[in-house]
């Protein structure tokens, strides 16, 4: 089975600190994920000055502030990008970064971003999907929010550019932080698959890691999931990110998930050959037979262990005389019989 790639979050969880956004990586980096993954964007290309916040990043946030005094304060240069690219090298871990604009979808391919990940909110937004075509070798998009209309024509747009078999990985997605588990709708990851025919995948923000794991378990080949140092740490996504230990969990139960999936052939596993012989019955006898007596299926019984005549074999072997004393108890081999 093809290893799920896992994506931690670390999104804007660094506040603006370049010192932070290292100790993320630190963190994912232990915790075995695939990429972290942060945000590229130039605030005054994303959200117009008097934007409303949503309700959850006023929960979080100075309620006095705008969207886009929120988001200036959390904005990475591109000095900051090639600084994180390569503690990311030195780390062993892959760099993977979001971008928001246009500008920021060109940076992110003038350092060497090849794989695009398209967030929710981008999805209907045309002149940016047409970018990520021209740009992306292979694209990653989230579909929160959106109706299965809108990712086929996003899917549409997505495959005009030069490389039209590009692969695309789908996730399904709910944009609310922290998702309530009645409205995960998980199902729905199915659905993509069968309607569009792609590789499935779920970026989570419920809390906890129950839902990961479970999208896994329905074949999601890739999971985003938001973690942060501390939980009470100020700013608009901490509080529904994993914190650190749990990242680990996570990641040691997706892992764990993979290697129960197997594969579709139902066979014996190598460690339960051993067991067939002890756990399965065979063909006894329930009374003392003389020599060459017929057999009756009431002389019979099925015991423990497995290792002589299958009761699958039942009907061949009532009617037929036995060619020695068998005791009660017996178990019948096929060599302790007449053929008739």
């Amino acid at each position: 089975m093809k290893k799920v790639v896992i994506i931690a979050e670390a999104g804007v969880n660094h506040n603006g600190d370049i010192k932070i956004a290292k100790l993320l990586i630190d963190v994912a980096a232990k915790s075995g994920v695939d990429f972290v993954k942060f945000q590229t964007f130039k605030a005054d290309k994303l959200v117009s000055t008097i934007a409303q916040k949503a309700e959850y990043q006023n929960k979080n946030t100075d309620t006095a502030e705008s969207q886009f005094q929120m988001l200036k304060k959390l904005e990475l240069s591109e000095d900051d990008h090639l600084e994180l690219i390569a503690y990311c090298a030195k780390k062993n871990i892959k760099f993977l970064s979001t971008g928001f604009d246009l500008e920021s979808l060109d940076f992110l391919y003038r350092i060497g971003i090849r794989l695009f990940k398209i967030p929710s909110g981008e999805i209907t937004n045309l002149p940016y999907l047409e970018k990520v075509a021209l740009l992306a070798d292979e694209i990653i998009v989230s579909t929160g929010m959106s109706t299965l209309l809108e990712i086929g024509e996003a899917l549409m747009i997505l495959r005009s550019g030069t490389n039209s078999l590009i692969k695309i990985t789908v996730l399904h997605c709910n944009t609310e932080y922290p998702t309530a588990f009645s409205d995960v709708n998980l199902l729905a990851m199915l659905n993509i698959k069968e309607n569009f025919g792609v590789e499935i995948g779920y970026s989570d923000h419920t809390l906890g890691i129950e839902v990961p794991i479970a999208a896994v378990a329905l074949g999601a080949k890739v999971i985003e999931k938001h973690f942060t140092l501390d939980r009470t740490l100020p700013g608009p996504d901490h509080s529904a990110s994993l914190e650190p230990n749990e990242l680990i969990e996570m990641v040691k139960a997706i892992r764990n998930i993979e290697k129960a999936l197997g594969s579709s052939l139902k066979e014996p596993s190598a460690s339960e050959v051993q067991n067939i012989k002890i756990a399965r019955k065979s063909i006894h006898l329930d009374r003392d037979v003389l020599k060459g007596e017929l057999i009756q299926e009431t002389d019979l019984i099925m015991l423990r262990p497995g290792d002589g005549i299958s009761p699958m074999q039942l009907k061949n072997i009532i009617g037929k005389a036995t060619n020695r004393y068998l005791p009660a108890g017996s178990k019948l081999q096929f060599e302790d019989l007449q053929e008739l």
